[in-house]
């Protein structure tokens, strides 16, 4: 039996180093997606080119093939993987990336799940999926685990203090409210 195997990361490179521990443990890069609406990253090397990932991975493996995707709701992403297979059909026809919640729930994800993952990316994180047998589960949530990832229930609860309840693919991208920012 498969199983998808998914967190989120504040930073970019708290996930990258993520891939790479996954990668050297054995994991094939096409069992791994990572989407990420990192500003700095984004921003960066998008000048670059829609392949950008020789310039942000060094590794051969899942990192070198990042590519820059315009997704509603929020804005320019870099992602590479099985399920941003699932988001550049869209793009590949010449119109905006297919549905970030549609990607995700199509690959396996709750819908649940999918909204909290989505609004994560939204708001400038990086969300990393792995499939794997029911058997890797535990080795993969260690490593994935080890870089630091998000605690999903209060980042939650955090947005939904802030009135959130479901991702909103119409929205406009995320900006962080200028009362959070600090001086």
């Amino acid at each position: 039996m498969a199983s998808i195997v998914t967190r989120s990361y504040e930073s970019y490179a708290d996930a990258e180093t993520a891939v790479t521990r996954l990668e050297a443990a054995g994991l094939p890069s096409e069992d791994i997606t990572i989407l990420s609406n990192s500003p700095d990253k984004v921003e960066a090397d998008a000048a670059r080119g829609a392949e950008v990932g020789g310039v942000l991975g060094g590794s051969a493996g899942l990192m070198a093939g990042l590519a820059a995707l315009p997704l509603p709701g929020v804005g320019p992403v870099l992602a590479a993987g099985w399920i941003f297979g699932t988001l550049a059909v869209g793009a590949t026809a010449g119109a905006a990336a297919g549905s970030l919640i549609s990607a995700m729930t199509g690959a396996g994800i709750g819908d649940d799940e999918a909204h909290f993952l989505a609004e994560t990316v939204r708001r400038g994180g990086t969300v990393l999926s792995v499939r794997t047998s029911d058997g890797h589960v535990a080795a993969i949530e260690k490593i994935m685990d080890g870089a630091s990832p998000i605690d999903a229930a209060l980042r939650r609860s955090e947005y939904e203090r802030e009135g959130w309840t479901s991702f909103d693919e119409r929205a406009a991208p995320y900006r962080k409210p200028a009362w959070s920012e600090v001086s």
